[in-house]
């Protein structure tokens, strides 16, 4: 990135006011683990000056790969209006720890790499619409897109000498499309073989408690689906830090089961040593409460991830 170096000797001009807009046609390509998606817009610059040839000197600083496929310029009335249709393939950080009831905001930067602040200022285009109301993501809804103008700070003078501080101020044009996803299809889809795993080990209850093959037969064989879930799940999310709905879900399967397994354990020892009765009484008691708090713990977290 080169900054615009004005000589010494020069008289200070105040900055071309450039008034600039944005139009999506798609998203698409959205890709939790590789952290991108692909974007295609039309992307147009009005201002009086021919100097900052938009047409190549567009930066969008937060995309992996930026295709121009087509320009169109004009010159009238003093004004130099250019347009360009771009695709790029964005960076993005998800934010997971809600998923699948996740919101995401996408954020799309617009520089000119040859001209500072010093040089350039942009204004908004706001007239219209920023998107085509047919526009479709598959599983998502846009609920809103928000265009803004301001400067991009930079704490690096890019060999420029004329400027005192260690720093560079580039006009910035962003856009903030705000996404919510149509979840619960997804939820059910991602979480079923889950929640199957754990009333297949919830079943063991109903068994004769000194059943003890078929208990333990229906638990392991249930912990192993549900792990086998969680790995299925986590292979399309990016890795994260903290401790998301997918993990609360499993880790509170995970917990469940094992308590069966305890109780099962237990209710054999009892029926082994002559107390049938008790352990039947237990059997009955056990299921009782694991099912209820299990249901419970998965409305708190569902609910909280909905609303969080």
């Amino acid at each position: 990135m080169q900054s615009n170096i004005a000589k010494a000797d020069e008289i200070i001009v105040p900055p071309d006011t450039v008034k600039v807009g944005i139009y999506f046609i798609s998203v698409h390509d959205i890709d939790f683990r590789q952290k991108e998606y692909t974007v295609r817009f039309w992307l147009w610059f009005r201002c009086k000056s021919n100097e900052f040839k938009f047409d190549k000197n567009v930066e969008v600083p937060n995309a992996k790969s930026i295709e121009n496929t087509d320009n169109y310029s004009d010159t009238s009335n003093g004004e130099i209006f250019t347009l360009m249709k771009m695709k790029c393939v964005m960076k993005e950080s998800w934010q997971v720890h809600n998923y699948p009831f996740d919101k995401q905001k996408l954020e799309i930067h617009i520089e000119n790499s040859q001209f500072d602040s010093r040089s350039l200022v942009f204004v908004a285009d706001t007239s219209g619409k920023h998107f085509d109301p047919e526009l479709t993501i598959t599983g998502w809804d846009i609920s809103n897109v928000i265009v803004k103008t301001g400067l991009k700070t930079y704490e690096s003078n890019f060999g420029d000498k004329t400027l005192t501080e260690p720093k560079s101020n580039y006009a910035s044009f962003t856009v903030d499309i705000f996404m919510e996803r149509n979840a619960w299809g997804l939820f059910f889809k991602l979480f079923l073989c889950m929640y199957v795993s754990f009333f297949i080990s919830y079943m063991c209850f109903f068994i004769h408690a000194d059943s003890m093959e078929a208990r333990f037969g229906l638990n392991v064989g249930s912990l192993f689906a549900a792990v086998g879930n969680k790995y299925i799940i986590d292979s399309i999310l990016p890795e994260s830090s903290t401790f998301t709905l997918v993990d609360s879900l499993h880790a509170l399967t995970f917990i469940s089961i094992l308590l069966t397994i305890i109780l099962s354990v237990y209710s054999l020892t009892l029926a082994n040593s002559k107390q049938l009765k008790k352990a039947n009484k237990i059997d009955k008691n056990a299921s009782r409460i694991l099912l209820i708090s299990y249901l419970l713990f998965n409305i708190f977290f569902v609910v909280k991830a909905i609303f969080g």
